[in-house]
């Protein structure tokens, strides 16, 4: 170990004199502070909250898993092209000793860096309704919709897989199916996936006089004093004059009114008029919940719509309940960016180990950029052509399993909508990340490094 740690204070001491690593942090020290004092969001202070804390943790990630790239992958090359690693190896240092310091070495300056800058976001974050004005609306809706930790619950969908199969046997007797969906099963299936997303969808619609409503079942809240959210976001068949919806809304335990007609948890009735395909929410009490842990919530299309109402399948309908603070929800979050730059520290020490730096910065590149889009590209594939998609299903996929998911597991994901990351979350990314991906890397590393010619004997 004492080799190894030689070699990682090295290593640090190297990178940080580095003019992009000066670059990029004199940058981000510049530009965390302007941006929380100038970054406007949608005017309210939870919208300059939203926006700070999304601009700055993804500026932060993306210039520190730049220098990550940069500094690990020079940090090997540059050793072996100016002969520098002539003198280390001929010391008592192993190659594979030579190799675990060098990514220690980077780890470190990348815990060092994001520690910095985490402070940074996050005392600007908390200080933003001391230096920012606003009315006592917009201090408690910052307060229960941004500084928190809210879990969700969604609804669960009702299998359509018989419905879709009776739909497609029928409109495959009317002749209705496009020509070459039946012959390849690819195309079938996402001919098949569009239907069930059309079935799901008419089960969230609601007509002028109608009731839509969800069932939650074992909904458990440590503190029976908070509130419940409700969130929801809608569309309509026809848009209203003024773009807006009237609705009723009822929440608590309705068995209640089905069966005996007496009310021994309260049910809440709501009335409001909101914008359409814009988020909105309903606080509530939580003593709206049932002792068995039910709790329904339904929606009335009044009449003073005269248009159908429609509940997308993504954002239609939620319920929040806080879980956590913002504090240990940041503290994770940032553990998780830690997480990534192991990942790209340890891909570019692989890239490094039989790769000139050109080389190996363009493929660490590339693996970033196609791990910020993964789902997209997956989705993207599965849209194509039978003899395409057998192309991506052989090469791409497998390529793309080994990739960890940044997109879909971004600070924004999880801090912008004071959405919970849980240690059970945040074990599960670590694990796929750092064992199933970072260690078999940064093992095939050291077996390349060790095998490796560094020179020539010329005899």
């Amino acid at each position: 170990m004492r080799s190894i740690w030689a070699v990682a204070v090295n290593t640090l001491r190297q990178a940080l004199r580095l003019k992009i690593a000066a670059a990029f942090i004199i940058l981000l020290l510049v530009l965390l502070p302007v941006m929380g004092l100038k970054m406007t969001g949608d005017g309210t202070l939870k919208g300059r909250a939203q926006a700070f804390i999304s601009y700055g943790m993804s500026l932060t990630t993306l210039l520190l898993a730049l220098l990550t790239i940069f500094a690990a992958a020079y940090a090997l090359t540059s050793d072996i092209k100016d002969k520098q690693v002539y003198t280390v190896l001929t010391k008592p240092v192993r190659r594979f000793q030579f190799v675990l310091g060098k990514l220690m070495g980077i780890i470190f300056l990348d815990a060092g860096l994001l520690l910095l800058f985490a402070v940074i976001i996050y005392s600007i974050t908390i200080s933003l309704p001391t230096f920012i004005k606003g009315d006592d609306n917009q201090l408690v809706q910052v307060r229960n919709e941004f500084f928190t930790a809210r879990a969700t619950l969604k609804p669960v969908e009702p299998d359509v897989s018989a419905e879709v199969d009776q739909a497609y046997e029928k409109l495959k007797k009317a002749n209705e199916v496009p020509a070459g969906v039946d012959e390849h099963p690819n195309t079938r299936r996402n001919y098949k996936n569009e239907l069930a997303r059309r079935i799901s969808l008419g089960k969230r619609a609601a007509a002028v006089g109608e009731e839509m409503r969800w069932e939650f079942d074992n909904v458990r809240i440590a503190d029976p004093n908070q509130n419940l959210f409700i969130k929801f976001n809608y569309d309509v068949a026809v848009n209203p004059p003024d773009l807006q919806i009237y609705s009723r809304w009822l929440i608590g335990d309705l068995r209640q009114i089905q069966a005996s007609g007496v009310i021994e948890t309260p049910i809440y009735s709501i009335d409001r008029k909101d914008l359409i395909r814009t988020p909105h929410e309903i606080q509530v009490p939580a003593d709206a919940i049932a002792a068995d842990g039910y709790l329904s919530v339904a929606f009335l299309n009044v009449p003073l719509n005269n248009t159908t109402v429609i509940f997308p399948l993504e954002n239609g309908l939620e319920v929040l309940y806080k879980a956590d603070s913002f504090t240990a929800n940041f503290i994770r979050t940032v553990l998780l960016v830690f997480v990534r730059l192991v990942f790209l520290a340890a891909l570019a020490v692989f890239a490094g180990s039989f790769l000139s730096f050109p080389v190996a910065i363009l493929l660490c590149l590339a693996v970033f950029a196609m791990a910020n889009m993964s789902g997209f590209v997956g989705e993207s594939f599965e849209f194509l052509g039978e003899g395409v998609n057998k192309i991506y299903f052989y090469s791409l996929k497998p390529l793309i399993a080994l990739l960890p998911e940044f997109d879909k597991f971004s600070t924004s994901t999880f801090l912008v909508p004071a959405r919970l990351l849980s240690w059970s979350q945040l074990a599960n990314l670590s694990f796929s990340t750092l064992v199933l991906k970072s260690v078999p890397m940064v093992l095939l590393s050291l077996v390349i490094f060790t095998y490796r010619e560094i020179a020539k004997v010329i005899v």
